[in-house]
């Protein structure tokens, strides 16, 4: 966990807190920290120990201001594209991570920081928090896959609406219209998180992971989403959970899931 410069990251009881760790540039993503949480989601597929995962930012005004903007000033036509679509490939493996991913939001998350949150599972965020996609300020787009993200949470009208006008919008009204989960007061943001997932790794591991492979197929448009749902369905009828879980029902006691 020492190799990462711009990321923190901390291993309890199964959970892992990643820590955008660039307080002084308000959490900012440059190239070097996109492709530190690649690495760090990797360790979440890859590392038995890791139950799930929340995101935060170092600090108390920024979960990530956006993208870094010296960086993208540089860029042209021939090596945009790339820019985007390495970002689009680690937002997306923390899209469709089977493990849990929650965003806790301790403040500005604004381009590819609303992105970063919009990547995970879930999002919390503290009663400060502002979230925003202001790319047109600067001539562009979201190019992490806030124009799909933002979109599919809470509908084409008012995602259009926040992406033209670059307008940023505060937790409360970013939860009324569904970006959000839950608002917490500050010091109440970490706790809650951890609220939640403790309660999720309490269930059954697979079940959980397939899940969130159906509901991210309701958005693949290669892919049948009632299809995936029988056959995930299926495949938890022959797991050892589904026995462990229907059993201590029956039994009338807590069921002690293996992940198998």
């Amino acid at each position: 966990m020492s190799l990462y410069e711009n990321l923190l990251l901390n291993l309890d009881n199964g959970i892992l807190v990643i820590t955008i760790n660039r307080a002084d540039k308000l959490n900012a993503l440059n190239i070097d920290t996109i492709k530190e949480i690649k690495a760090a989601i990797q360790q979440v597929y890859d590392d038995p120990a890791v139950k799930g995962a929340i995101f935060t930012g170092a600090g108390e005004k920024a979960f990530v201001a956006g993208a870094d903007i010296s960086e993208i000033s540089e860029l042209s036509n021939v090596n945009a594209r790339g820019f985007a679509e390495r970002g689009q490939e680690v937002f997306s493996m923390i899209e469709r991570c089977t493990k849990p991913v929650i965003a806790a939001v301790n403040g500005f998350a604004l381009g590819g920081g609303c992105e970063l949150a919009m990547a995970c599972h879930m999002r919390v965020a503290s009663e400060v928090a502002r979230f925003g996609q202001p790319e047109v300020n600067l001539g562009l787009i979201p190019g992490y896959g806030g124009t799909q993200r933002l979109t599919q949470l809470i509908g084409k009208g008012k995602a259009m609406e926040l992406m033209m006008t670059a307008d940023m919008i505060g937790a409360n009204e970013a939860k009324a219209l569904g970006l959000v989960n839950h608002v917490v007061p500050a010091a109440e943001l970490m706790p809650k998180c951890m609220e939640i997932m403790t309660k999720i790794l309490s269930k059954a591991p697979l079940a959980i992971g397939l899940v969130i492979d159906c509901v991210n197929a309701v958005y693949d448009k290669d892919e049948d989403g009632y299809q995936t749902e029988a056959n995930s369905f299926a495949r938890c009828c022959s797991s050892e959970d589904f026995v462990e879980g229907t059993n201590a029902f029956l039994e009338k006691r807590k069921p002690v899931f293996k992940g198998a």
